[in-house]
């Protein structure tokens, strides 16, 4: 019997825990995985924090060298596939090889959204998505350094963070009226703003840049439609994303925000599957395509539809979550990010506290401050979808967040 090749697009979370999970799932067969950047498979969240501040302390590496060798995956690193025949299920690369496959995972990801307006000024232009990225902004930070961070969502406010840590003095320009508008509890953007102006990061909303200039001493201006001018040494700017959904679009596979796929994990092609950032999955429970753009649907997705394509087992539903350090302090947030009224577990004074998110008695979202223990119990309360019974202090820190689960469930 022939051997069965089955080949991963990606070099990020979602591929490398892929990759380990066929292995673990039983496949025995041919693993090929494919990375258009030269390094292994690495993590992102460090990117715009430990590898601008502490590079020397900064583990990136998902799995060491040994580990694909010692698990018989073939690693294609530095080599873009550029091309996919849906029908001869073929993968072309940019080197002009062609690996032929009986099944196939998308781990395509994203890259940084472009922002032409800023990108013409060429250098002293940044954008922190791949770790050449981080590398290369990390020269240009030293104490004094006037910094114009563009984006008040988690990227953004990471690299301020970072840079206020190394000397630099930072300004952050927001379109929209208040932080992380997409992704985030309005209590959380409360919080990161007066956490990041106590540090000394100035900010400015409803920004609208109209014209990018820069001085013949490097110096860049910002013109804005109030008709302020904000000047500084560099720009580090975080918009959103694009997806990497090329390939899937020309092998003819549907996709409509994201690569649409099925509970396991399964595009409209059989033989070919998507998963984390780029991929759109089939929720039963919302009854309806969704997609995230976290290390935790990465890691989970990756995981997850790798073993369905082995075991053919529908993929579990997830809690949506995310982390964000900055300035040495954790913030997590799970599930929705709008409540009917959020609730605070412990005292907010100590800087250690949790606030559940409930909506008609039931809780729908969680964010912990310093207080990541109680994450994991508070994902499980907001899978249970139960109501809090009468009578229950959930407010009060010495009730356990883990013997609730089983009364709301």
């Amino acid at each position: 019997m022939r051997e069965q090749t089955w080949v991963i697009i990606g070099g990020g979370q979602a591929a490398a825990v892929a990759a380990a999970s066929l292995r673990s799932a039983g496949f025995q067969g041919r693993v090929v995985l494919i990375g258009d950047e030269q390094h292994l498979p690495y993590e992102r969240p460090p990117l715009s924090k430990e590898v601008l501040v502490k590079p020397e302390k900064a583990s990136l590496t998902i799995h060491p060298e040994s580990f694909y060798a010692e698990n018989a995956i073939e690693c294609r690193l530095g080599v873009a596939a550029v091309g996919l025949d849906a029908e001869q299920q073929v993968v072309t690369l940019a080197d002009g090889s062609v690996i032929s496959f009986d099944r196939l995972l998308l781990a395509t990801g994203a890259r940084a959204r472009t922002y032409p307006l800023l990108d013409h000024l060429g250098s002293g232009v940044h954008t922190v998505r791949s770790l050449d990225d981080a590398e290369q902004l990390r020269g240009h930070i030293w104490p004094g350094r006037r910094v114009l961070v563009v984006g008040g969502g988690v990227i953004g406010l990471e690299v301020a963070a970072s840079a206020i840590t190394m000397g630099a003095e930072v300004t952050v320009i927001e379109r929209n009226s208040r932080l992380m508008a997409r992704g985030a509890p309005q209590a959380l953007a409360d919080i990161l703003l007066q956490l990041h102006r106590d540090n000394g990061v100035r900010f400015v909303f409803g920004a609208e840049i109209t014209e990018a200039g820069k001085a013949g001493n490097g110096e860049i201006n910002l013109l804005l439609a109030s008709g302020e001018t904000l000047s500084g040494d560099l720009v580090v700017y975080g918009i959103g994303v694009e997806l990497n959904v090329e390939l899937a679009v020309s092998a003819g596979l549907h996709v409509e925000d994201g690569i649409i796929t099925n509970i396991h994990g399964q595009t409209s092609h059989p033989h070919i599957y998507a998963a984390g950032d780029v991929a759109r999955q089939w929720n039963p429970d919302l009854q309806a395509c969704v997609r995230h753009e976290t290390w935790g649907n990465a890691q989970a997705q990756g995981a997850a539809v790798a073993r369905a394509m082995v075991t053919g087992e529908p993929c579990p539903q997830e809690v949506p979550w995310y982390w964000t350090d900055q300035y040495g302090q954790n913030f997590q947030i799970a599930g929705r990010h709008t409540a009917d009224e959020w609730l605070v577990r412990g005292d907010r004074a100590t800087g250690k506290y949790t606030l559940l998110g409930l909506t008609d008695g039931i809780v729908t979202g969680a964010m912990t401050v310093n207080n990541g223990r109680e994450m994991r119990p508070a994902k499980a309360l907001i899978a249970a979808r139960g109501r809090i019974p009468q009578g229950v202090e959930i407010c009060n820190p010495g009730q356990d967040l883990r013997k609730l689960v089983a009364l709301c469930a």
